[in-house]
């Protein structure tokens, strides 16, 4: 992580609330005079602050922009509907009747009927382009048919991402047309796999820091790389890979050379690569994972992708652009073990009654099926921003890689509870879902590090735009409208006349409470997050303990909304699940908000805050004594 900029205490000094209110009303009746004769120059060598149409980072200033997320997303026009009907049933009957998600699991590979099956569906190359060699399929589409694959086996799910959703996606987005020409028709057509390279011994969730070094040839024709990548998904299979590595890279302005990233497209066929046997693991055992070695490999300089130097930017685009896909599969997950349970539920007698009539499984029941109704709606609200041609998207979709796989592994935990001892069997499926399901909260980015990457995301958006406060206030004659807005602002909220952010106008009526409940947490997270930087500082970088909470809230409340933006469609259009889903976005609003209140008063509690120290204090107690440092109470 860069270290953040971030703004001094802004001085706001208090003053009488009604006073400051007057002043700032009569000041800003004066704005156009005074400023005409302002004889300041405002700082034009300062950067403005940047400006994102994110909900998510936008409600770190405490701020609603409802551009992309009200109203919920509707993409597909009638053909892409009837390309997608022709793509499910397919699909749906490939797992039911080819693809052996039990036998695949037991001999730790994919079975070659169906990964033929799967080539010849056309599932390696949903979304390249037809004219060369994929089904052409934008994300909304892409993220139906990964549901499918989800609900059915995620250890051939991971072999198609690893191909597709990485493997090869930095040529969809970062590659020259030559490059798309040459090696999208080998991924689809010529059935030739692809991987991602990038995770190696010394890095796992610091990209930055890999040793892996590329240098140029004598005629500058070539690239030489060296070093080596464990963990790579289709790493004994692929034939194409992504591969980053050190390289040198001059600086125009200083003329000082260092190493920087960057992304290649490497072909097993170059020679020098070679791969280690297939890891045993604990889940998604059927997928190939192994190390992958690069001995003097040498790379055509057009290989070279995205620019020298731009390989970390590469790497991190490619994540970011794939992680709805994990949302989408880690709904069908849901959908498939809630139905397992379910069928149980109903047809289980206990002590004379379906155990579905307790009210300890009717509330199992019911946050498994409310925790996959706010993934399915993520999923498709950031596919849906994708398609329309957002590029804001990034935390949203750090968030559902979060909450995706958090709440798959709950979902089935709890499957496999209301199940019982049937539940750990085998034969059901559950104990292989289980397994399969613990990577998610691992790969493509850890969760805890994606927790601090969209907590201190939204920390320096929010920075950013007050530090623009404070280079005003140094500078005041040039920039009255800026203060005296900003005064107004802060008096209005001062004597509770600003209602803050209303989402109201958004939803359906029948919704307008959960909407206020939603508004209230943006406006209260948008304080707490200045308070926080007013008081930390630059510091607030290495306060973990705060900043989960931070990203704990954020993803609460960017799920609030995002259900309720659903929920508003279906009642709406009437749909005839319209009511059922508007009780789960009640529950869902009610238990959020009360989470993102906790979270927030954390931040400030003098008990919470003193308990942070405290487990700080535990586990280095712990790790200096290099184990547990209590004893037996046997005393042996």
């Amino acid at each position: 992580m860069h270290s953040l900029r971030l703004v001094n205490k802004v001085n706001v000094k208090s003053a009488e609330a009604v006073s400051r209110l007057r002043l700032a009303g009569a000041a800003s009746r004066c704005i156009s005079t005074t400023a005409s004769c302002a004889s300041g120059k405002s700082d034009k060598t300062s950067k403005p602050p940047p400006k994102s149409q994110s909900f998510v980072m936008n409600m770190f200033r405490g701020q609603v922009q409802a551009s992309q997320v009200f109203p919920y997303p509707q993409v597909l026009n009638e053909e892409q509907v009837d390309t997608l009907q022709m793509l499910v049933d397919p699909t749906t009957k490939f797992f039911a009747e080819v693809n052996n998600a039990d036998k695949n699991d037991q001999l730790e590979k994919v079975e070659d009927q169906s990964l033929e099956g799967l080539w010849e569906l056309g599932a390696f190359g949903l979304q390249v382009p037809q004219e060369l060699g994929g089904l052409g399929l934008n994300n909304t589409q892409y993220a139906r048919l990964v549901e499918i694959v989800g609900g059915n086996d995620l250890g051939v799910g991971i072999t198609l991402g690893a191909h597709q959703s990485i493997g090869f996606k930095g040529i969809l987005l970062f590659g020259t047309p030559e490059q798309k020409a040459k090696y999208l028709p080998r991924v689809t057509t010529e059935k030739q796999f692809a991987a991602f390279c990038l995770t190696e011994p010394s890095c796992g969730s610091d990209a930055g820091s890999i040793k892996s070094k590329a240098v140029l040839s004598p005629d500058g024709k070539h690239w030489i790389l060296n070093g080596s990548k464990i963990w790579i998904s289709n790493g004994g299979l692929a034939e194409i890979m992504t591969v980053f590595a050190q390289t040198p890279v001059k600086d125009e302005k200083t003329g000082e050379t260092k190493d920087k990233v960057t992304a290649f497209i490497v072909e097993r066929s170059f020679g020098g690569v070679t791969n280690g046997p297939p890891e045993k693991k604990m889940g998604i055992k059927c997928s190939n994972t192994t190390e992958v070695y690069y001995e003097d490999v040498k790379i055509p300089v057009e290989n070279v992708l995205g620019g020298v130097g731009n390989g970390f930017k590469v790497a991190m685009n490619i994540l970011n652009n794939g992680r709805f896909g994990m949302a989408a599969a880690m709904s069908g997950t849901m959908r498939s073990v809630t139905k397992t349970a379910v069928d149980f539920a109903t047809q289980r007698m206990q002590f004379g009654q379906r155990i579905e009539s307790y009210g300890s499984i009717q509330e199992k029941i019911a946050r498994m099926s409310t925790l996959q109704y706010v993934t399915e709606s993520i999923a498709y609200m950031i596919s849906g921003s994708m398609d329309s041609g957002s590029q804001d998207y990034h935390l949203e979709a750090a968030i559902s890689k979060v909450f995706a796989s958090e709440s798959a592994w709950y979902v089935t935990d709890e499957a496999i509870q209301i199940m019982g001892g049937m539940g750990f069997m085998r034969g059901t499926g559950l104990e292989r879902v289980m397994r399969d399901l613990r990577i998610f909260r691992i790969f493509e980015g850890t969760n805890d590090i994606l927790r601090l990457f969209v907590a201190l995301t939204g920390i320096q958006f929010a920075g950013a735009h007050l530090k623009e406060l404070q280079r005003a206030f140094k500078n005041p004659a040039a920039n009255l409208g800026l203060l005296l807005g900003e005064a107004r602002r802060r008096a209005i909220a001062s004597v509770g006349l600003d209602s803050g952010p209303d989402m109201t106008k958004y939803v359906h009526p029948e919704l307008k409470p959960c909407a206020e409940q939603a508004s209230k947490c943006v406006a209260d997270f948008g304080r707490t997050i200045e308070a926080a930087l007013m008081k930390y500082n630059r510091k607030i970088v290495e306060e973990q303990f705060i900043l989960n909470r931070i990203a704990n809230a954020s993803i609460d409340l960017y799920t609030m909304v995002v259900v309720l933006s659903r929920c508003t469609q279906s009642l709406n259009n009437k749909a005839s699940s319209a009511h059922h889903e508007k009780l789960m976005t009640e529950l869902w609003c009610s238990e959020a908000s009360a989470r993102i209140e906790k979270n927030l008063k954390a931040l400030s509690s003098n008990v919470e805050l003193g308990n942070f120290a405290k487990m700080s204090t535990i586990s280095k107690n712990v790790c200096q004594n290099a184990g547990l440092v209590q004893s037996n109470p046997i005393g042996f």
